[in-house]
């Protein structure tokens, strides 16, 4: 018996596993998938559920069924490379031949004082569930500011603003503007959307620390009941205590084949994964195509091929509200009404597929 283990059931190590259990798995292979959560998270719709503007229901996908497909649920507590052995926190640990470590993303608080301690986070289903709480037990009035201003901390306020049309809300963002990364019509159409639903942007910020209630833009206090942190991420802690290369936040450097390299038995997918194009599901899912591609010739024995297809974004999808969205496919910018239908369909679909 041969095992590949999957340490995440995130968008990248789905895809692998979609992938995997096809007919051409030999019968000496068993695939576990390693998750803390019963059930497939849709991590970039965490904004909805942390403003309240959808159910926990609607994020969420089941696993899938297969009776080749083992699922262990467990927090893991570090990794052996060189045993090849999972720990889990509570002392059990797993044997592998292959691993996939898919473990996802955390915030990064860039070492700033009392960020980790006293803001909210979307980073993961459990995190979000408190961010919601914290939001949505605000009376009128009060404020909630959002630290951050890329997709993520753009997407949450806006669906905020509609969500809770009697709370303060402000961006607070390092940058000349909102999503800075992204096509100046994006950035202008967004922030003129803030500006006309009444959504203070703070530009140009520096935050020198976070203290409860209230944090410090360049030394001057700006108060707040509800701090949501969005200002960047890095990769998950089981990847940032291995002993490899890894670059500035953490991420495994790998070799051509997504490999780890002086331990081709293991690969890293998604946001654990030192890529050249940014960190997203999209990214997951299509690495995660060539690591199935790859694991096949190993479960067979076969040559892997000379090289792969280099990876390229199809484009990508962002909301203000449930009404209006941007986005850019190829060299195309689009606002308004169309990518926000557009996110929807691709969201409905996905679901539909895995469900």
């Amino acid at each position: 018996m041969k095992r590949l283990v999957i340490l995440g059931g995130g968008y990248g190590g789905l895809r692998i596993i979609e992938r995997i259990l096809s007919p051409e798995l030999p019968d000496d292979v068993f695939v576990t998938l390693v998750d803390r959560m019963p059930f497939h998270g849709l991590k970039t719709e965490y904004y909805a559920l942390a403003a309240g503007t959808e159910p926990e229901m609607a994020v969420r996908v089941a696993f899938p069924s297969d009776p080749r497909l083992t699922i262990k649920y467990g927090e893991v507590s570090s990794v052996d490379l060189d045993e090849n052995i999972v720990h889990f926190t509570g002392g059990d640990s797993l044997s592998y031949d292959w691993l996939v470590l898919a473990l996802g993303c955390e915030d990064r608080y860039h070492d700033i004082p009392g960020a980790d301690e006293f803001t909210h986070s979307i980073q993961s289903m459990t995190a979000t569930r408190n961010t919601y709480a914290a939001i949505n037990n605000l009376n009128p009035y009060r404020t909630v500011t959002i630290v951050g201003g890329g997709l993520s901390g753009v997407e949450l306020a806006s669906e905020l603003r509609e969500s809770r049309p009697d709370l303060n809300i402000r961006i607070v963002d390092r940058g000349e503007s909102i999503l800075s990364p992204f096509p100046k019509k994006l950035q202008e159409y967004a922030s003129q959307w803030f500006i006309e639903h009444d959504v203070q942007l703070v530009s140009m910020a520096n935050v020198k620390r976070v203290e409860p209630g209230v944090l410090y833009n360049h030394d001057e206090p700006v108060e707040s009941d509800v701090i949501v942190w969005t200002a960047g991420i890095q990769a998950n802690r089981i990847v940032r205590a291995l002993p490899i290369e890894k670059d500035n936040i953490g991420r495994a450097k790998l070799n051509a084949y997504h490999q780890i390299p002086n331990h081709p038995n293991v690969y890293v997918v998604g946001d654990c994964a030192s890529t050249p194009i940014a960190p997203s599901a999209q990214t997951a899912e299509l690495q995660g195509e060539q690591i199935a591609v790859i694991l096949k010739k190993d479960f067979k024995g076969e040559d892997y091929p000379a090289s792969l297809p280099l990876i390229k974004h199809k484009g990508f999808l962002g909301s203000l509200g449930k009404k209006e969205g941007f986005g850019v496919m190829g060299k195309m910018s689009l606002v308004g009404q169309m990518p926000r239908v557009m996110k929807s369909g691709v969201l409905w679909m996905y679901k539909k597929h895995l469900g």
